[in-house]
């Protein structure tokens, strides 16, 4: 329902503030005003949505973006360059803290207000939806003292959440951490935290080099954005220090191809790599009023081909007051590879795609199809979210698109390697791939629980 304002008897200052407070209480991620040529028009967006939220005559527009500028600590005289700015402010009790970014476009200024909720990360890692099995891949991948541990996924699927809660968890007295980010997102008590400023030369390469000269035990690159950084990261993860940053690719396999394109030498990557988790998030089913429903054929055959499981029922979005729409939050799926001998091996020797493909997914990984639905049978999101996150194989446009038919192959390996390893069949080694077998046979009953907190 579009929400009405009062502008005569209310000024623009009370206006904004009201959408700001409303937005946050609505658990919004983002404000997005866009600038039509009738009006104004408000968005927000609520688990992944965006939806109409007002609409802003003409005569009030250009107050409210002045507004936003003034508060957001913006030069309001200049129209025709894009801005950025941070809104840090307390109002009707609650701290805000947003990102605000002002793109100038045909019809006028777009602004956007980029909310940033602490609490996923301030909760712990043992909150983020990670599986059994993947939760303690992770914390395998963390107590190794040095190495390269990357977080990919793309834009929004909270990978600075995952991040943050990581660094929570390695945060001691004994340890020196330090961040170099754009921009810092959440101010953290005993870890000292880098902004880049590109205007004046501080770059994610420059800012790295002078921290390897302040004797820390663990480095937080916000981004690995281009080839310099990418190698520097590299190279402090062999020197003694554990790295972490973000990527901006889909699975674990994308990401080792994408660090290769960035020119990072193969026999460095072997030895640096200690583990990848990739996420995307699914819209979390509200556990008020979700609703069972009879599986169709094509989903019983999918579950089948994926998890084994002759899966009859599954539950269905339904609505109510709590939620509106069947769905309440969000819930991260997760494709968690910790690099074993052979993956670095593979490598640093310069195997094919193809045969690296199988031995990443040969190796103890939950493939995010796998873990997506398994989250469907446990109640906690819907069978259309996954394969909306899963794309379509007509769908394929980009590099790192997921199509479902590779994310079948992708589990059909991962399901042939399982069976090879309960059957007590000897090592597969790289050579060995192309005479496998061509079969799909049965995975575990239930690979990766999801533990009974992550339910409520």
């Amino acid at each position: 329902m579009i929400k009405k304002f009062d502008f005569e008897k209310m000024p623009v200052v009370e206006v904004v503030n009201e959408i700001l407070v409303d937005a946050t209480k609505r658990g919004a991620s983002d404000i997005h005003f866009d600038s039509l040529a009738e009006y104004m028009k408000i968005r927000i967006r609520i688990d992944g949505a965006l939806i109409d939220y007002a609409e802003i005559p003409n005569t009030i527009k250009k107050n409210l973006i002045t507004r936003i500028k003034i508060i957001s600590g913006m030069n309001i005289t200049e129209t025709r360059l894009p801005q950025d700015g941070a809104i840090k402010a307390t109002l009707q009790g609650l701290n805000l803290d947003m990102r605000v970014s002002v793109l100038p476009t045909i019809g006028g200024e777009k602004v956007v207000v980029r909310i940033l909720d602490y609490s996923m990360s301030l909760n712990g890692l043992e909150h983020l939806g990670f599986s059994e099995n993947n939760y303690k891949k992770v914390l395998r991948m963390i107590s190794v003292p040095n190495g390269i541990i990357l977080v990919t996924g793309a834009t929004g699927s909270g990978k600075s959440t995952t991040v943050y809660s990581i660094l929570q968890k390695l945060n001691r007295e004994d340890t020196n951490i330090i961040t170099v980010e754009d921009p810092i997102e959440m101010d953290i008590e005993g870890i000292n935290q880098v902004q880049t400023n590109s205007e004046i030369g501080l770059t994610f390469a420059t800012a790295l080099r002078s921290i390897l000269r302040q004797d820390p035990n663990i480095i937080m690159v916000g981004e690995i954005r281009d080839t310099e950084t990418a190698k520097i990261a590299v190279r402090a993860s062999i020197t003694g220090h554990l790295v972490l940053s973000t990527v901006h690719t889909n699975d674990s396999l994308n990401t080792i191809e994408r660090l290769l394109d960035m020119e990072v030498e193969r026999y460095l990557l072997a030895s640096a790599l200690t583990g990848i988790i990739s996420q995307k998030l699914a819209r979390r089913l509200c556990p008020k009023c979700r609703t069972t429903r009879k599986t169709n054929e094509y989903e019983r055959e999918l579950f089948k081909k994926v998890l084994n499981k002759d899966v009859t029922e599954i539950y269905s979005a339904e609505g109510c007051e709590v939620c509106g729409n069947g769905y309440h939050g969000r819930i991260a799926l997760h494709e968690v590879l910790l690099i074993n001998q052979q993956i670095k091996d593979a490598i640093s020797s310069g195997i094919k795609k193809e045969k690296l493909r199988e031995l990443v997914y040969q190796s103890d990984v939950v493939t995010l199809l796998q873990d997506g639905l398994e989250k469907v049978v446990n109640g906690y999101t819907t069978f259309e979210e996954v394969l909306k996150l899963i794309e379509l194989e007509d769908d394929e446009k980009t590099k790192d698109a997921v199509s479902l038919a590779k994310a079948l192959d992708y589990t059909k390996i991962a399901n042939e390697s399982n069976q090879l390893k309960e059957n007590g069949d000897p090592k597969i080694e790289v050579t060995d791939i192309e005479k496998k077998p061509d079969q799909v046979t049965k995975i575990e009953e239930n690979p990766n629980n999801v533990t009974k907190n992550e339910s409520q």
